[in-house]
């Protein structure tokens, strides 16, 4: 008789009955009933010790040889960057966003360029191979290397990685893939763990990189249990408004580079092309002379990137004040109208308060802070900051203006732009030498008040 268990659809967490809440994850109404058939006679033979355990090959550090080593260019700068240089061999790389925003797209043109000299699978469980064919000409890719095939049984694609041996694989999606063995429907928990697992198995036993296209929930994760970005060796997020041309790949995870690299994106009738200058994209359109809009200048893992930070105080027709905040952290935001209220007198608790990034960029670091807090009072005392200013720097609660990182690569790339005054924080002054030359004047404060007498003045 088939055993019954419940099996939690965000994290995995298996019980013998319904519950309302999830223990591992604390989540609501997400047990699905999945119906666990028994064990086939030669898995229960390897359980009970009858099969031969082989030992593992152990090896010293120091005689393991990496000089044969190489990694794959993809053609595309920006995914080379994001990847830390290019595809490692035998990496399994999961790439994740909204559906529509080009996961598909970016896989199949980087087979147009790495067609040319490797051989390519590209495996669909969404698509037949004529609608790829339909969709690769849309691309312009009509590369000799690239191989499809549509198939949802994991075990038979594994077969055929595993017998024609290409050099580069691609899943796409893992939730459409489905074992044979497990009684589960296709994209459930258990399902796609045990499909990435033995993805990776091939993918490290046969030396080959495999990419795998990952669908997300409702917030914003990959469907799937987390487990899932723990067996790959890299996690790729798209992100972007559908609504807007461009797009941000950001890596989450990377065990062969940095977390810290973005690669920008701009989607147009012929898929997805490269912007080698994000901070030129990013301030395209800027309204001149208007108040509520400051220039920060943020890192982006060794790239520093201009973007423009647009803030609106308007009176409140509630009794709450209302608070929003997009692409900048929602509790910094209130954390910069407390000490501004509080440190630098300017009281927005009978106003609403809006704060934009402009162009889909999510702001993550403390720098952003000082552009915000002056976006914030030029809209609130309806004065416009210069055209030709930029600032950065964390504010801290005290009302005081902390230096951050990589002072500057962010006044080198404001010169390059074509800015002429910088506001940074004073103790960053001492980390900067041999920019005197720069056409840029460096204007460094300690605390908002000092900060807003800069930009008042100019």
């Amino acid at each position: 008789m088939a055993k019954t268990l419940y099996v939690c659809s965000q994290c995995g967490y298996e019980t013998s009955k319904w519950m309302g809440r999830c223990p591992g994850c604390n989540a609501w109404n997400t047990f699905e009933e999945q119906e666990v058939l028994p064990q086939p006679k030669s898995r229960k033979a390897a359980l009970d010790g009858q099969k031969t355990i082989r030992d593992s090959e152990i090896f010293r550090i120091d005689e393991i040889d990496t000089t044969d080593e190489i990694r794959y260019y993809t053609g595309v700068s920006e995914l080379d960057r994001v990847l830390g240089g290019g595809i490692v061999k035998g990496s399994l790389v999961l790439l994740g966003g909204d559906p529509g925003i080009g996961k598909s797209t970016l896989l199949l043109q980087i087979c147009e360029y790495l067609g040319k000299q490797l051989s390519i699978l590209y495996v669909s469980g969404e698509e037949s191979v004529r609608q790829l064919k339909l969709r690769a000409g849309r691309l312009g890719v009509n590369s000799g290397g690239l191989f499809v095939v549509s198939n949802t049984d994991i075990e038979a694609v594994a077969n055929t990685i595993v017998a024609q041996k290409p050099d580069i694989v691609m899943i796409d999606s893992i939730q459409t893939m489905s074992l044979s063995a497990l009684n589960s429907s296709p994209g459930s928990v258990t399902q796609v763990r045990e499909c990435t697992n033995l993805l990776l198995r091939v993918a490290k036993g046969e030396n080959i990189p495999i990419f795998i296209v990952g669908h997300v929930n409702k917030d914003g994760a990959i469907a799937g249990p987390k487990v899932l970005e723990h067996i790959v060796d890299a996690v790729l997020y798209f992100e972007g408004e559908r609504s807007l041309s461009y797009r941000i790949l950001r890596a989450v995870k990377n065990r062969y580079g940095s977390t810290n690299e973005i690669g920008v994106f701009e989607m147009r009738d012929t898929g997805l092309c490269e912007v080698t200058n994000p901070s030129m994209m990013l301030l395209s359109g800027r309204p001149e002379g208007v108040s509520g809009t400051c220039i920060a200048c943020v890192m982006e893992g060794s790239r520093p990137i201009l973007v423009d930070i647009q803030a609106l105080a308007a009176k409140t027709s509630f009794g709450t004040p209302r608070r929003t905040a997009a692409g900048f952290d929602y509790n910094r935001m209130s954390l910069i109208l407390a000490v501004l209220e509080k440190r630098a007198g300017y009281f927005f608790g009978n106003l609403d308060a809006y704060l934009n990034v402009v162009g889909g960029l999510r702001l993550d670091e403390p720098a952003a802070d000082l552009p915000a807090a002056i976006s914030l009072v030029s809209s609130l005392r309806d004065k416009a900051v210069p055209d030709g200013l930029v600032a950065f720097g964390e504010i801290g609660l005290a009302g005081e203006i902390r230096s951050v990182s990589h002072t500057a690569a962010r006044i080198k790339e404001a010169d390059r732009l074509g800015f002429t005054k910088c506001i940074v924080p004073a103790q960053s002054l001492k980390q900067i030498s041999g920019l005197d030359k720069l056409g840029i004047e460096i204007i460094g404060v300690s605390n908002l008040k000092q900060a807003f007498a800069a930009w008042e003045r100019q």
